[in-house]
C-alpha cells in the first residue's frame, strides 16, 4: 500500500501549489476555443503537479510479508582456526570439572548439552545450529574469521527470525565490521546473544612475526635480514636466533626478549653463491610455550653479480677525494667515472675520469649512485639545470645521491638549487666552511645506526660496536644544526651538542624512489690506520650498493622495474615503479609500459602503467596480492614487446587466522549492545534459554521500496512531462 511522509511544511506547500496549478488551468480551460484538447492537456499538467506533490511527501510502497512458518532461533558457533586455542574453562553447567578445553571445545560441549531442549519443547521454536568461518581445505593460510557475512546472511534468508545466540572468541580478520550487522538486527528487532569464548589473556608463546629479507644480494657481500619476535611470556627469555640455507650452512645470533612485548631485531647473512637459496630463520621453543607452530619462517633470497654504476664529483682532489676514489675503482662490483672540478687545472683527466657533465638524459640516466664532493653551482662547477637534472634522477629513476660538503664550503650554493629539498640536514650559512677540532673527535652510532648495514664495518653484529669505537677521529665536520624531518640519523658528533642535541653527521633520507645520504665528515679515509681499506672500503662499498639496491632489483634492456614492499603479505597493495627507454638508452617520452601477471594459481590480469609527467619515462601502478607464492611479472614498454624484463615477486604466506591469540569479549559486548541484545557469560547459560523464551513472536516483516527515488518514478514523471509538451506544440500554445 502507498504511505506518505510529509511534514507540515511540505504538506502545506503541496497543497497550496495544487491549488494555485488547478485555479490556473480552470482559466486556461474556460479561455480556450478548443476546450477539448485544452482540458486534456490541463489534466495532464494537473497530474505532473500531483506526482511532484506525492513526491515532496516522500511516498512509499509498503508491503507486510506475514511468515507461515515456526519462529526460528538461529545458533551460529564460531569455527575457526582460531578456536583450537586451548584456554577455556568448562563452566559447572557444563561439567563437574573444571577442565581447560580448547574454545571449539568448548563450544561442542555447549551444544550438546540439554540446555537447549526447552526451546524447542511442544514445537514452539525451530533451533538450528550453524558453523561459519570453518577453514578452506585448500588454502588454510587465508582463511580467517568474518563475523559481519554470517549474520548479514541470516537476516536475507530468515523472514521469522525470532533470536540470533553467537558462539565465539570475538576475533575477526575479515569483513566489515560486526557492528554492522548488529544494526541491521536491530532494525529488523531481532536481539543478539553473544556468548565469548577463551581467555583476553594471550597464551605463553613466542611468536616470530615478520621476516623482511631483501628480495636479492650480491655474491659475495653481507644481506642484512629483518625480523620480529613477539614474547607473550611473563619473564626476560635469552634465546638463540637461527639462519639456515637448505645447504646446511648456519648462521646464529643471540638475543634477549623482553616479557609481553615485540623485539625488532635483524640479522646477517652473506651471499655465497649466485641463484636463488631457500631460507629458514627459527628460533627454539622457550619453557613453557604452548604454541611452537610459529617459531619459524622461511623464505627466499637471490645471489647475483653486480655492476653499479657511480660518478664521484669533486673540487679539489682533497684525502677523502683520493682514497674514495681508490676504494671504488678497486671494487670489482662497481664501474666508476670521475668529474673533477680543478680551480687551476681544469677538469681532470685519466683512467676513470669524463671531462664534462653527462649532457644528454640518457647519459644521466645510467649512474645509479652520485658522489656530490665539496662542489656547488659556480662558472667552473655544476650549474642549477644540472642540479635539476640530478635530483629527477634520484626521485624518478631511484638512484642514490651521497653529499660530502669539504671545508670549501661549496655545497652551501647547493642550496639555491632544486637540490635544496634532498639535503637531510638544515646547514647553517653563516658558517659555510664548517668547523674544525684540534683533536680528533669520535662519530658515536645512533641507536638506528647500530642496526644498519651502511654501518656494518664488521663480520658480525657482535663485534661491530667495538670496531667503531676504535675509528680514528676526524678534525672537521660540516656546520649542521639538525636533521630534517623524515631523515634517519646514523651517527652523531660524539663530543659536541647544540640546542637540538647531539650534533648529526651520517643522515639518510628517501627522496622519491630514490635515497639520499649525507656525510658531514671528511675523515673517512683515516679509518685505514692501523688496518688498511678493511673498514674503509668495506664502508663504502656498503654504501654503493645500498643506495642502488632499488634501482637494480628488476632490470632489462628496455624497462627498469621496482617494487615496494619486496615481500609482501596477501592482502596487501604492491606499488610498481617502472622506468622505460627507447632505442638509444634515453627515457621514454611518447609511449606505455605494460605489465602482464601471472598468480601463483595460474590467473593472469594486465596492468597499464600510468606515466608521470616527467621527462625521466617514470611509470606507476598498482596491484593487489590475494595469494602467497610466486606472482610472475613481465614488463614491455612500446616498441619492444620483443624484449620483455621476466620477474617474480614473492609473496610471504602469513596466516591470517592463529592459534594463542587473546580472545575479545569487548567486540561481542558492542554486537550485544547494538542489537538490542545480551552478552551472557558461561554461568548464565541457563538464564539464556528462559530469556529467549521470553521473547515475543517475531513481527512481521515489513519491505519497504522508496518511490521518491526509485528510478521507475522518475521515468514516469519525464514521460508524463515530455508528453504535455508536446501536447501544447499541437495545441498551437507556442
Amino acid at each position: 500500500m502507498l504511505h506518505l511522509s510529509p511534514t507540515p511544511v511540505t504538506l502545506w506547500i503541496g497543497i497550496i501549489a495544487l491549488i494555485l496549478i488547478g485555479s490556473l488551468s480552470f482559466l486556461t480551460w474556460k479561455r480556450s476555443p478548443h476546450r477539448g484538447r485544452t482540458a486534456a492537456l490541463e489534466i495532464l499538467r494537473m497530474l505532473a503537479a500531483l506526482a511532484v506533490v506525492i513526491l515532496l511527501w516522500q511516498p512509499e510502497w509498503r508491503t507486510i510479508i506475514h511468515p507461515n512458518t515456526k519462529p526460528k532461533i538461529a545458533i551460529l558457533w564460531d569455527d575457526s582456526k582460531s578456536m583450537g586455542t586451548i584456554d577455556a574453562p568448562l563452566p559447572p553447567v557444563l561439567s563437574a570439572k573444571a577442565d581447560v578445553v580448547s574454545r571449539a571445545a568448548w563450544v561442542k560441549k555447549a551444544l550438546a548439552s540439554e540446555l537447549w531442549k526447552p526451546l524447542e519443547a511442544e514445537g514452539a521454536n525451530d533451533v538450528e545450529a550453524l558453523p561459519f568461518a570453518t577453514p578452506d581445505a585448500e588454502n588454510p593460510a587465508l582463511s580467517g574469521s568474518d563475523l559481519e557475512s554470517p549474520l548479514s546472511g541470516l537476516l536475507k534468508e530468515q523472514n521469522n527470525l525470532r533470536a540470533v545466540v553467537l558462539f565465539s572468541d570475538g576475533d575477526y580478520n575479515l569483513g566489515q565490521p560486526p557492528v554492522v550487522a548488529a544494526q541491521k538486527m536491530r532494525v529488523r528487532g531481532v536481539p543478539l546473544f553473544t556468548i565469548p569464548v577463551g581467555s583476553q589473556t594471550r597464551l605463553p608463546d613466542l611468536d616470530l612475526l615478520t621476516v623482511s629479507a631483501p628480495t636479492y644480494g650480491i655474491t659475495g657481500e653481507n644481506v642484512q635480514i629483518p625480523f620480529t619476535i613477539r614474547s607473550s611470556l611473563d619473564r626476560q627469555v635469552r634465546t638463540i636466533v637461527r639462519l639456515r640455507d637448505d645447504a646446511g650452512r648456519t648462521q646464529t645470533k643471540d638475543i634477549i626478549l623482553p616479557p609481553n612485548s615485540e623485539t625488532y631485531d635483524s640479522i646477517l647473512w652473506r651471499i655465497e653463491k649466485e641463484g636463488t637459496s631457500t631460507l629458514e630463520l627459527s628460533i627454539p621453543v622457550a619453557d613453557g610455550e604452548l604454541v611452537v607452530s610459529n617459531n619459524s619462517r622461511k623464505f627466499t633470497i637471490a645471489g647475483r653479480p653486480e655492476k653499479i654504476r657511480v660518478l664521484v664529483i669533486e673540487s679539489l682532489p682533497r684525502w677523502e677525494y683520493r682514497f674514495l676514489r681508490n676504494a671504488l675503482s678497486r671494487d670489482p662490483g662497481v664501474e666508476l667515472s670521475c668529474l673533477l672540478f680543478h680551480p687551476q687545472l681544469g677538469p681532470g683527466g685519466g683512467k676513470d675520469y669524463i671531462q664534462a657533465f653527462p649532457e644528454k638524459l640518457e647519459e644521466l640516466a645510467k649512474f645509479d649512485v652520485i658522489f656530490l664532493g665539496d662542489v656547488g653551482v659556480k662558472n667552473d662547477q655544476l650549474t642549477k639545470e644540472q642540479c635539476a637534472l640530478i635530483r629527477g634522477l634520484v626521485e624518478n629513476q631511484a638512484s642514490g645521491v651521497i653529499f660530502m660538503p669539504g671545508p670549501q664550503g661549496n655545497q652551501m650554493s647547493l642550496l639555491e638549487t632544486e637540490l635544496s629539498d634532498l639535503i637531510p640536514v638544515m646547514l647553517d650559512e653563516d658558517k659555510p666552511a664548517g668547523f674544525s677540532e684540534s683533536i680528533a673527535a669520535p662519530l658515536t652510532l645512533t641507536t638506528e645506526g647500530r642496526g644498519s648495514l651502511l654501518t656494518m664495518l664488521g663480520d658480525n653484529e657482535q663485534e661491530n660496536p667495538e670496531i667503531w669505537r676504535r675509528l680514528p677521529g676526524f678534525f672537521w665536520h660540516a656546520p649542521v644544526i639538525k636533521a630534517k624531518g623524515g631523515s634517519e640519523v646514523l651517527a652523531v658528533h660524539g663530543n659536541r651538542r647544540d640546542k637540538f642535541g647531539p650534533v648529526p653527521l651520517l643522515v639518510t633520507r628517501p627522496a622519491g624512489n630514490g635515497k639520499v645520504l649525507f656525510m658531514g665528515i671528511d675523515s673517512a679515509w683515516r679509518w685505514r690506520r692501523g688496518v688498511e681499506d678493511l673498514y674503509h672500503y668495506r664502508f663504502w662499498g656498503q654504501v654503493a650498493r645500498w643506495m642502488s639496491y632499488q634501482r637494480n632489483m628488476a632490470s632489462g634492456q628496455r624497462v627498469r622495474l621496482f617494487f615496494t614492499p619486496e615481500r609482501p603479505e596477501p592482502g596487501s597493495t604492491v606499488t610498481l615503479n617502472a622506468n622505460a627507454f627507447d632505442a638509444n638508452g634515453a627515457p621514454l617520452e611518447k609511449g606505455s609500459v605494460a605489465i602482464d601477471l601471472t598468480a601463483p594459481d595460474g590467473r593472469s590480469q594486465r596492468i597499464e602503467l600510468q606515466k608521470n609527467e616527467s621527462a625521466w619515462g617514470a611509470f606507476s601502478g598498482r596491484f593487489k596480492v590475494d595469494l602467497p607464492g610466486a606472482w610472475k611479472i613481465r614488463a614491455t614498454a612500446s616498441g619492444a614487446e620483443d624484449k620483455p624484463l621476466e620477474t617474480t615477486l614473492l609473496a610471504q604466506g602469513v596466516e591470517i587466522e592463529k592459534t594463542g591469540q587473546p580472545a575479545r569479549p569487548e567486540v561481542l559486548e558492542e554486537m550485544a549492545r547494538v542489537s538490542k541484545g545480551r552478552v551472557i557469560q558461561p554461568a548464565q547459560l541457563a538464564e539464556l534459554v528462559k530469556e529467549i523464551n521470553a521473547l515475543p513472536e517475531p513481527r512481521p516483516l515489513e519491505s519497504r521500496i522508496p518511490l521518491w527515488s526509485h528510478w521507475g518514478t522518475l521515468t514516469a514523471l519525464i514521460v508524463l512531462l515530455g508528453t504535455f509538451w508536446a501536447g501544447r506544440k499541437l495545441n498551437g500554445a507556442f
